[in-house]
């Protein structure tokens, strides 16, 4: 449920945070298991929650060690800030150069900037995305300076990413050409087009997708945004490359096909804690509240390359035009309404 303070965690019992806690650091998991725990647990707080994503930044697989840093800079938990900057000092040390690497470390850089700057100002902006971005987009509109500052290679990673996140929101044509142009940067993890919804640019988004010799997040990215688009043409390729041998364009693809499929349904949801329900029911609950709820609708600055959030566990049942409600596919037992809450 909701938490009585008005923010958009959430609560689970102490056994669920316990279990996905366990999931997210357990290496012998498949990823896309431990990602599903990563996203359910972004949306809770308290020290155990925080403290498992913090575990997982020194993680042998980059892209989760990412997704928990930049996790931890959407959770905005000033607590995680020594435990960020302790990871940024031991990839320095290390002079690690290898592309993996700088995107953690720029991703641990974004979220301490991003802790820090909520820290000293109320400002509390929103996007039209229905995104928590890992960058306040800059009160610039002027389309010239942006595209300076987002191609500048001397700034730094957050003021490009504010840059970026500018652009996007003012969505022009110029502006999303501007952001074409980054595709060409040094950094993968700014070269990407989440949450941009422009079908004129699906061509380069395909050139991206398809390029094998692309990094991979790079080509996640392109999967996430032509899953915006979603016109038949960008469908198809999205089917195509679900396909892929490299794990994060398939996983990706797999996501942007079955977020599409709820965002075209234009359900919320209720959801049912039951003392019946089994301990992966009440993990994969919390997983969709956090997917709907979380850094983008249908797709974050950061949102997962794990596989899609329908489980052949699960069946989804409509309740109403505007809610579902979820219960065990192979089980048949009523839905007791007093533990049913409903996420606004």
């Amino acid at each position: 449920m909701e938490s009585s303070d008005g923010d958009c965690s959430f609560q689970v019992s102490p056994e669920t945070e316990r279990f996905l806690c366990e999931r997210l650091l357990d290496q012998k998991q498949p990823m896309s298991e431990r990602f599903r725990a990563l996203f359910s647990l972004r949306n809770l707080r308290g020290a155990g929650p925080r403290n498992a994503l913090i575990q997982a930044t020194r993680d042998s697989s980059n892209l989760l060690a990412h997704e928990a840093a930049f996790a931890l800079g959407q959770m905005q938990d000033a607590e995680a800030i020594p435990a960020l900057e302790a990871v940024l000092n031991d990839l320095f040390a290390m002079s690690l150069a290898s592309d993996p690497a700088q995107e953690v470390r720029e991703t641990c850089e974004l979220a301490l900037s991003r802790i820090e700057e909520l820290k000293s100002t109320l400002v509390s902006e929103s996007s039209p995305f229905l995104s928590v971005d890992p960058a306040a987009p800059a009160a610039c509109s002027s389309v010239r300076e942006l595209r300076e500052v987002l191609l500048n290679e001397d700034k730094s990673m957050y003021e490009r990413y504010a840059a970026l996140f500018a652009l996007r929101n003012l969505g022009e044509e110029e502006a999303i050409s501007a952001i074409v142009e980054s595709l060409g940067a040094n950094s993968a993890l700014l070269r990407h087009e989440g949450n941009c919804r422009i079908r004129r640019h699906h061509f380069a988004l395909s050139q991206v997708l398809r390029d094998v010799n692309e990094h991979p997040m790079v080509r996640h990215e392109a999967a996430e945004a032509l899953g915006s688009i979603a016109d038949n043409q960008c469908i198809a390729l999205l089917e195509e490359f679900a396909k892929d041998p490299e794990p994060i364009v398939s996983q990706s693809c797999e996501v942007a096909l079955s977020m599409l499929e709820f965002e075209r349904s234009g359900k919320s949801f209720e959801v049912t804690e039951n003392k019946k329900d089994s301990e992966s029911l009440r993990l994969y609950l919390s997983l969709m509240v956090s997917e709907i709820y979380s850094s983008a609708v249908p797709f974050h600055a950061g949102t997962s390359s794990a596989a899609g959030i329908m489980l052949s566990s699960i069946s989804v049942y409509e309740r109403s035009p505007t809610s579902v409600c979820l219960i065990e596919s192979n089980e048949s037992h009523p839905i007791d309404k007093q533990w049913l809450r409903t996420i606004h």
